[in-house]
Order: structure tokens, then C-alpha cells, then sequence
């Protein structure tokens, strides 16, 4: 993946449905920080530790006065069961045409198992009140992500 993005690069915008069809924005997370997490796939077992693991820390995140957003591109429906079925307290929205996962450049060529494919990339953008990129992690594994970006941001934010 190559890297474009730059610390304190104004955040791509969005507006997207989240799994009750509600329209959510950028703008409706002015003020905060937004954890904004890029996820392949609804009830896979990766997505679903990513998202669990998110849940789980939601309290320590609030804490911090940061926001958790999760983005695929499943339907909204799909990701209303998703957070059913996983009892998930965080915010999913759906991205099916791609314009927030490509704005966020986590689009691209993916290995497994030797072959090629376009696909989402499991990246996490730290987004600061003002709206500007403070942290982003790429390409990342599922297992012990939250945790290490929940360790990053206490040490950003200087708590």
C-alpha cells in the first residue's frame, strides 16, 4: 500500500448510512476524536474479533473522548445483524459503491494465498476534533489491534 497521507492532513469527508439507515458525517464527530477502522468483511472471523475487540474497549476509548466508527462495504442490514448476532456497541456504516473506502485510499491489491485481488485493506485512521489525520495504522492484523491502537492513543492524546 502506498503511503499518502500525511499527519495533520484534513481527513476525506464522508456521509454514509450507519445499520439503523441514519446518515452519519465527518462533521457529526467536530469536536472529538473519531477512530475510524476499515474492515473487509461483516461476520468473518478477523472482522468479527476487530469489531468485538473495539466493543470491549469502547469505555476506555470514550474515556478519551474518542468516537469509534467501523466502515465495509456489506449493506446496512448486514451490518444491523452483524452487531445483533456479536452484541457490538460500536458504529458501523456502509460504503457499498467504495467513495469513502477509496477517499481513504485503503483500496488496493491484496495477496492470499499467492493470488492477486482488489480488495479493503484493514486500516485505522485516528482522526483529531479539528478533522485532521493524527494517526493512521495500514494494512494491520485483526488479533490485538484495538489494543495497540487504544496503548497509541493515550500517548497522542497525552493521557
Amino acid at each position: 500500500m502506498v503511503d499518502l497521507f500525511s499527519i495533520d492532513a484534513e481527513a476525506p469527508d464522508f456521509s454514509l448510512l450507519n445499520s439503523e439507515e441514519k446518515t452519519i458525517s465527518k462533521a457529526d464527530y467536530q469536536g472529538s476524536w473519531l477512530l475510524l477502522y476499515f474492515y473487509p468483511k461483516d461476520n468473518t472471523p478477523g472482522c468479527t474479533a476487530e469489531a468485538s475487540d473495539f466493543s470491549a474497549r469502547l469505555d476506555d476509548f470514550s474515556d478519551l473522548n474518542v468516537k469509534i466508527v467501523g466502515v465495509s462495504k456489506d449493506s446496512v442490514k448486514s451490518h444491523s445483524n452483524f452487531i445483533a448476532k456479536h452484541n457490538l456497541k460500536i458504529e458501523l456504516l456502509s460504503d457499498p459503491d467504495l467513495k469513502t473506502i477509496k477517499a481513504y485510499k485503503v483500496w488496493g491489491i491484496k495477496k492470499n494465498y499467492g493470488k492477486e485481488y482488489e480488495g479493503l485493506i484493514r486500516s485505522t485512521f485516528l482522526i483529531d476534533p479539528q478533522g485532521k489525520i493524527a494517526k493512521y495504522w495500514t494494512n494491520v492484523r485483526a488479533k490485538g489491534h484495538a489494543e495497540r491502537v487504544l496503548k497509541e492513543t493515550k500517548t497522542i492524546i497525552n493521557v
